[in-house]
């Protein structure tokens, strides 16, 4: 081989890994529990939400390949340390307490937290309104630690349960006397016949344990992704894509205030 054809085989070998580079696969992390509307497996076993339509727009818009990758959500700091997947795109909270360990992309939704309890009940959203209760709570949520710092010294117990789904049910057989969660997420539950038993008593704040809203969670070094994904929120936003998605599953405007 003459050194012209060797210079030519560099010069395609590099274009084809520039090519390679370029559409290299993201890979979104997202918890294996379900979480409806946002994330929840469909009857074919495939990821279907709010959040998987919004991720996949996202990848879109960066003009990137994605695959979703499930892990449990007490584990998926962890996961995303080790290298597992590049982002975690599964309604994780920008806080304070998380920003010391990985990083994150500015906010795609923002939704109120909420506490529920029994139609019957004279439960309230407050440390007065749920003293001597068992009040119940997703474990490594942000709610959990709203409940220790604001409900811990006047409920009976905080009590921890692995899935949103097990908490859920637990309030419906009396093993807890309210719940703490996500406002659109606990609406589905009163939505279905399981949960008519029980409403919304009110919603519960504190910017320093909920933060700002949520955004896809990054290690600390991919900043060059961290960019990334933030162009491609103001895109979808911008176009259209963003509203188009949300009108499917929500008749309000979920990015916040």
């Amino acid at each position: 081989m003459n050194i012209r054809n060797i210079i030519k085989t560099i010069t395609v070998a590099g274009c084809l890994l520039a090519t390679t580079q370029a559409i290299a696969e993201v890979r979104w992390g997202v918890a294996s529990e379900p979480y409806p509307p946002f994330a929840s497996k469909g009857a074919d076993g495939k990821w279907v939400g709010w959040e998987i339509e919004i991720g996949d727009a996202l990848c879109a818009a960066m003009n990137e390949e994605c695959s979703w990758v499930e892990v449990s959500w007490d584990g998926i700091i962890p996961a995303l340390q080790s290298k597992k997947f590049d982002a975690i795109v599964a309604s994780m909270s920008i806080t304070e307490n998380r920003m010391k360990v990985i990083n994150f992309s500015d906010k795609y939704y923002q939704t109120p937290a909420v506490v529920v309890a029994p139609k019957s009940s004279d439960i309230t959203a407050s440390a007065e309104g749920v003293s001597g209760k068992v009040v119940g709570v997703q474990i490594s949520t942000t709610h959990a630690a709203f409940a220790e710092k604001h409900f811990s010294a006047t409920a009976d117990s905080i009590k921890p349960y692995q899935t949103a789904d097990e908490r859920n049910q637990d309030l419906v057989s009396g093993r807890v006397d309210a719940i703490i969660g996500d406002s659109l997420a606990v609406s589905k539950f009163l939505e279905s016949e399981t949960g008519a038993c029980c409403e919304i008593k009110g919603e519960v704040s504190d910017v320093a344990v909920y933060g700002p809203g949520i955004g896809a969670g990054l290690r600390k070094e991919d900043t060059e992704l961290r960019d990334k994904i933030n162009a491609a929120i103001e895109k979808i936003r911008a176009d259209g894509t963003y509203e188009a998605i949300s009108s499917k599953y929500f008749d309000f405007d979920i990015f916040g205030g």
